[in-house]
């Protein structure tokens, strides 16, 4: 954590060189304007005393004139010189404004590029970075939405379909006691498939609009995790996972409604993504200043370049759809960490994907 300090502390030491660099170099080309303006307007001034401009004007005119001379070219050489060498500096800012345009009117494509002599200075550089890291992010943020639209549409609409369907076959007076209660458990499960998507939804943009963490209290963490995990145990059953919960007891501060959608977004991936047969094994570590909490599970190792954009809002590692799940259950767990001043990380070790949350023990 000090060496985090320290290296925080450096990096702003460079930026705040940078930009008074940056301001010494206007600075400087204001001055030159200012000298140049000045040396021209005397240097003109002395040209009409010598060449007699003058003559015939007694002593106190001559000198009022040299001064309103030098007070006018002054002014006149001042401003055109200044609304020449303005550009120099301006340049960057009109590119960077037009690329700000660009990217408001929904141009993600667009990159910033500054040219000619400033464009080598090291601020200068941080902002084309920055800004096209932004646009970048972007453009990921509306593909993203975009698919998320499209299969979301998709998603929703089935279960309702297959609601309809199912609704119209019990109303015939044809229909078996058996197929009665294979329908309704049908509808059923698509309700409760509809609810789920519903709620995390309603979920990711309540957390979304959350900036302070609210609600604190102290609770029993081990406790949480494990009413987690009964709330699944129908479907970790079904795929006859081996279970492992490894921890004692623990007490954390917290927001106890929020924390509890972390092990149930991670608990539903984990059993959702685990072959039949497979492991599901949750643990707990703690140390003076943290907790660390492991959901892992049996699982093919997650691509490196996936990882990156796993916990953003709508993305979903199997493109092809062939899995529940609509991208918003991770998006949803990162957020409600970062509110707890947490930090979730994703590896691989012994055919397990691990999710490893590390939380503050105290707020």
């Amino acid at each position: 954590m000090k060496r985090i300090r320290i290296d925080k502390i450096k990096i702003d030491r460079e930026k705040s060189r940078s930009q008074f660099s940056l301001t010494l170099i206007f600075a400087v080309l204001i001055f030159v304007v200012l000298l140049a303006a000045i040396a021209f307007a005397t240097a003109l001034v002395y040209l009409f005393s010598e060449i007699d401009l003058i003559s015939g004007l007694n002593d106190e005119l001559s000198l009022g004139t040299i001064l309103i001379c030098m007070i006018g070219f002054s002014i006149f050489f001042g401003a055109t010189f200044s609304l020449l060498l303005a550009q120099i500096p301006l340049k960057p800012m009109n590119r960077f404004v037009r690329h700000m345009n660009a990217l408001a009117s929904g141009n993600f494509k667009a990159r910033l590029r500054f040219r000619g002599t400033l464009s080598e200075h090291k601020l200068i550089k941080e902002i084309e970075q920055s800004v096209n890291k932004l646009a970048e992010e972007l453009e990921k943020t509306e593909m993203l939405r975009s698919d998320f639209i499209n299969n979301f549409s998709h998603e929703f609409k089935t279960p309702i379909v297959s609601i309809a369907g199912l609704a119209r076959l019990l109303n015939q007076s044809d229909v078996s006691d058996e197929d009665r209660r294979r329908y309704l458990s049908a509808i059923e499960d698509e309700s409760r498939r509809l609810a789920t998507m519903a709620t995390n939804i309603l979920n990711l943009t309540k957390v979304e609009s959350q900036s302070i963490l609210t609600g604190v209290t102290e609770f029993n963490l081990s406790e949480q995790i494990r009413s987690s995990v009964l709330l699944f145990e129908n479907k970790w059953e079904r795929k006859e996972l081996e279970l492992s919960l490894d921890f004692d007891e623990h007490m954390i501060n917290a927001n106890e409604e929020l924390l509890k959608e972390v092990w149930i977004n991670l608990i539903d991936n984990a059993i959702k993504f685990s072959p039949k047969g497979g492991t599901l094994a949750i643990s707990v570590t703690e140390s003076k200043s943290c907790y660390g909490i492991t959901v892992a599970n049996t699982a093919d190792e997650i691509p490196a370049e996936a990882k990156d954009s796993l916990f953003k809002k709508f993305y979903q590692v199997d493109k092809s759809h062939a899995s529940e799940g609509n991208g918003i259950g991770l998006a949803i767990v990162s957020k409600i960490v970062e509110l707890h001043k947490g930090t979730i990380e994703v590896g691989y070790s012994d055919g397990l994907v691990t999710f490893t949350v590390t939380l503050p023990r105290n707020l």
